[in-house]
């Protein structure tokens, strides 16, 4: 393994080991920080907004991403909102309430220290934000409104109606639009990164392809950023972007970064169902629906073909707030998936296939009026009725679960640097700040946080020791790795067989969902085991990808994405099999108390499980590494929202 697995927590009280490791990193002058290349990878809330910094702290910046513009990474698809312990609305939010709901969010399954942490710099994003223009709602008298999400019994998320990514996204575009005219950062898009480069075991480079021209080019620096997002596509339905992919992770992997808890992913409770096999992805409804909407199902199967205006009130099961009474519809997601997932399979299910529950707004309207339902949601609205050609000012929402976000990324210690020296790991790309289970409106606060507020901080810990070692792109690992890319692109070209890409990729996605999506178990992980190495040798054999390589060639794109999920899903199985519990979104049901409910081993399983790729050439078993968790100001309780 390359490096050690420390996860390097400053010592002393939790609230103060964030200023005291401030007060004790190193430093980089001002002036040489010119000196410094610093290569980031994405450019979404996270990495952007960490471009920005650094080009604004003074040192060169080279971003990519593969969209046409920074503005179309997939942040810009966030909806509800983003969390800060303000407690504007004075019901007894702090800092720690926020970071406490974080964790036991997570089932406890995340490094404390990272997550007081986020609590404590959420602020900062807010105020950062405001000044930047982002338009956050506003209650009538001027002062920022709060709305609550899942897994919280207090206010703090703040929101620009049902579009909130896309206006953090545009505040941190437009402060890397000024680094870009001002020198300091340097923009590649439509540009995907295909391998990492280590000289001396450091993280010193890329190699990336041109979507456009297809030329392949190899890229140094001082220290590599990533801030890729997650991998939630290799389900091929998702609420992701199409181009969401975990090449970047994985191909860092595949050189030594160790892989944080990758089975650990999140299905979202309140997706618009599948309609049918011609889909390609899943669309989002926002969980800050659930504020105002009601979530119920028939108490009778013979009532599910009804009209739901057909059904009285006595005879609809509003399931979360009878099982979940303190929380009710805001319950967290990993529970308010497996309690829809359950009604359903009960056969209370309404819509086609019985795949879906309602979420009703009709008490709210009632009480509020529809004006205000409109002003609070009008866009998630009309975004739902495209969809589905259905008003759900006059019928309930149809809702279903889906996959929508990776808690698993890279390994990264308190510095967010992973075990490769000068790799660098933010935002959806690591593992660290979520555990088993993120809560809504923290996606956001977390890309922000490390971008804005801890990378600049942790970056130079690793820069100060690094100057004048920046190798030139002649040097004979970069072109050992680019040989090795182009011999991969080549590869796929030549394959030239019969088989479709999405064919490979939808199947893979239905065996993930079946085997090891929102229920797992050890019999149905070790068949995906079994399988998911014969459709990757058929991949191999049988996959048809038209076009050449030095072009403008999306299929040879998704052939490289489809490659690395087909190697990935397994390391991802393997993860769930090991881990032996159920905890978060990991619902193992041969763990699960009598009332179905998460059940955790915190003897043996209160740890991140990271692994080490051991292939040689090929895929094999990967060694796994544990970081155990220590909990200094939180006690390890049974998880409850009853």
């Amino acid at each position: 393994m390359i490096g050690k697995l420390e996860g390097k927590v400053p010592p002393g009280p939790l609230e103060q080991k964030w200023r005291n490791h401030k007060n004790n990193s190193r430093l980089v002058s001002p002036n040489n920080r010119r000196k410094f290349e610093i290569i980031v990878v994405g450019s979404g809330l996270a990495g952007g907004s960490a471009a920005a910094t650094l080009g604004e702290l003074g040192y060169r910046v080279k971003c990519f991403c593969y969209q046409d513009s920074p503005r179309r990474a997939h942040s810009i698809a966030a909806q509800g909102g983003i969390n800060a312990a303000k407690n504007y609305q004075n019901d007894g939010d702090s800092v720690f309430r926020l970071f406490y709901d974080t964790i036991k969010g997570g089932d406890f399954r995340s490094r404390e220290a990272n997550v007081y942490r986020l609590a404590e710099v959420s602020n900062l994003i807010i105020d950062q934000c405001t000044e930047q223009g982002v338009p956050f709602a506003r209650e009538y008298g001027g002062l920022l409104a709060n709305r609550s999400f899942g897994g919280a019994q207090v206010s703090r998320t703040f929101y620009a109606r049902g579009q909130t990514g896309q206006q953090l996204l545009l505040g941190a575009y437009q402060a890397m639009c000024r680094q870009i005219a001002l020198g300091t950062v340097k923009m590649f898009p439509q540009t995907e990164m295909l391998d990492l480069v280590l000289v001396d075991g450091h993280a010193k480079g890329i190699i990336t392809r041109n979507l456009c021209t297809g030329e392949i080019q190899a890229f140094a620096g001082d220290a590599v950023v990533l801030a890729t997002g997650g991998y939630g596509n290799v389900f091929f339905l998702s609420t992701n972007a199409r181009g969401c992919n975990v090449t970047a992770s994985y191909r860092a992997y595949k050189r030594g970064a160790l892989f944080g808890n990758p089975c650990f992913t999140q299905i979202h409770p309140t997706c618009i169902p599948v309609t049918g096999h011609h889909q390609s992805k899943l669309t989002l409804m926002s969980e800050s629906l659930r504020n105002d909407g009601r979530v119920w199902v028939p108490k009778r199967t013979e009532d599910c073909a009804k009209p739901p205006k057909d059904i009285p009130d006595a005879d609809r099961d509003y399931y979360l707030e009878r099982k979940y009474p303190s929380f009710g519809n805001l319950a967290p997601r990993d529970i308010a998936s497996r309690a829809a997932k359950e009604v359903c399979d009960e056969g209370r299910g309404v819509g086609p296939g019985g795949r879906g529950v309602y979420l009703d707004f009709a008490d709210a309207i009632s009480r509020l009026s529809e004006d205000t339902i409109r002003e609070r949601y009008g866009n998630l609205f009309d975004i739902y009725q495209k969809i589905t050609a259905e008003d759900a000012y006059k019928t309930p929402m149809r809702i279903y679960p889906a996959v929508h976000y990776t808690m698993g990324g890279l390994w990264v210690d308190y510095n967010l640097m992973s075990n490769i020296p000068g790799l660098h790991v933010i935002g959806e790309a690591n593992f660290s700040d979520h555990g088993a289970n993120r809560l809504g409106a923290s996606a956001l606060m977390q890309g922000l946080a490390d971008g804005y507020f801890v990378l600049p901080y942790t970056l130079p810990n690793y820069l100060a020791g690094q100057i004048g070692k920046r190798p030139s792109t002649d040097d004979e690992e970069f072109k050992r790795v680019e040989s090795e890319v182009r011999e991969r692109v080549k590869k796929l070209l030549e394959v030239n067989g019969e088989r479709t890409l999405t064919s490979f990729h939808r199947e893979l996605g239905l065996l993930l969902w079946d085997k090891c999506g929102m229920a797992r178990n050890a019999t149905g992980l070790r068949e995906a085991l079994e399988k998911i190495p014969d459709l990757r040798d058929e991949f191999w054999k049988k996959v048809r990808v038209p076009g050449e390589g030095e072009s403008y060639n999306q299929s040879l794109e998704r052939a490289g994405r489809i490659a690395d999920f087909l190697e990935f899903a397994e390391l991802m199985c393997i993860d769930a099999l090991e881990r032996d519990e159920s905890c978060g979104g990991h619902f193992r049901e041969e763990h699960q108390t009598p009332d179905g409910e998460a059940q955790r081993d915190d003897e043996n399983f209160a740890a991140v499980f990271a692994w080490e790729f051991q292939g040689n050439g090929k895929v094999e078993r990967p060694k796994l590494h544990r970081e155990p968790l220590h909990f200094e100001a939180v006690h390890l309780t049974q998880r409850s929202y009853k």
